[in-house]
């Protein structure tokens, strides 16, 4: 293949690298050392974290925790245009400022459907078995180059706001990636078989309908704790979803497996160990609360997890 999904992984470690320097040679910044080294251990897992051993990989994931948990990642000193330089670049670029942003799904969209079996030669285009993360890849790098053509900036500047949104997020930036190994690490330990056995001794499961509760509100729970519907799965449905509603109850396995990941999307809406989808929308719009996002979704969340009971209880056993 000439594009994989390495070649995206290399990108991520390089922008996170020169974020690293940036931090160690921004003599203003308050904690540059330990957010420098941070970003870099970051960097590091992208780069070459697939030849490293995973003893090795694993150390450097508990020394940017503790470097989190000890509150070492801070953000730098930044320069950002005047309210007055906004409004006059607004003026002079008008819709076109919307060019970059709608290139990125368009690419994707364009990468997945139309390109995912070409060839050159003998080899694919792109990564045929992430396509869509490759697609989404070349989006941005195309999003890149609009925005500098759009506003005759150049690359570095790019990175100087890469940098800067970077700092704003901090070390929640890491948290999509960890949560989503977290799953594969609770299914590996038992969590399943746990959670099944403590459903089974202290809830009534003979009542198909608490069944149907008892996991959707499960994959809700789970994912508001650790911030992503993919790590609840294989939790809620090794413990409750395969055992008890498809062994016991017959259900169809296709309809438990479609309404419990909305189920925990639900969850995702509540939390902001979802920091991708509730934390960055809050800071890019530098709002002055960060749980704004999530305290005008929970309505909406709590609605749909009422919906999702019905709809697996009526739509799973037909």
């Amino acid at each position: 293949m000439i594009l994989s999904i390495q070649h995206l992984y290399i990108l991520v470690g390089l922008i996170l690298a020169v974020t690293a320097i940036m931090t160690l040679t921004d003599r203003q910044h308050p904690k540059r050392y330990t957010s420098g080294l941070f970003w870099a251990l970051y960097a590091l897992v992208f780069l070459i974290g697939d030849k490293l051993p995973p003893a090795v990989v694993g150390v450097g994931a508990i020394a940017m925790a503790v470097i989190a948990g000890l509150r070492g990642v801070g953000a730098g000193k930044h320069r950002e245009p005047t309210a007055t330089d906004y409004a006059a670049s607004a003026r002079r670029l008008g819709n076109k400022l919307f060019m970059p942003a709608l290139a990125i799904p368009l690419v994707t969209v364009i990468g997945t459907v139309l390109m995912s079996k070409v060839k050159i030669g003998d080899a694919f285009l792109l990564d045929p078995k992430n396509t869509t993360l490759v697609s989404l890849g070349v989006g941005c790098v195309i999003a890149l180059g609009l925005a500098c053509w759009l506003t005759r900036e150049t690359p570095v500047q790019g990175l100087r706001e890469s940098r800067r949104l970077t700092d704003a997020l901090g070390w929640a930036v890491v948290l999509p990636q960890m949560l989503g190994m977290l799953g594969l690490v609770f299914s590996d330990a038992g969590v399943g078989k746990a959670v099944a056995y403590i459903t089974t001794s202290y809830i009534n499961m003979d009542i198909r309908f608490v069944a149907v509760v008892v996991y959707v509100l499960g994959m809700a729970l789970f994912t508001i704790i650790m911030g992503n519907g993919f790590a609840a799965f294989p939790v809620m449905t090794g413990g409750v979803g395969v055992p008890v509603l498809v062994g016991v109850y017959h259900g169809d396995p296709a309809v438990m497996a479609a309404i419990g990941m909305f189920s925990g999307y639900c969850g995702t809406l509540m939390t902001p160990m979802a920091a991708n989808f509730n934390i960055v929308p809050a800071a890019l719009l530098e709002l002055p609360d960060k749980n704004a996002v999530i305290k005008v979704q929970v309505p909406t969340a709590a609605a749909l997890l009422v919906v999702n009971i019905f709809l697996l209880y009526f739509l799973m056993f037909r």
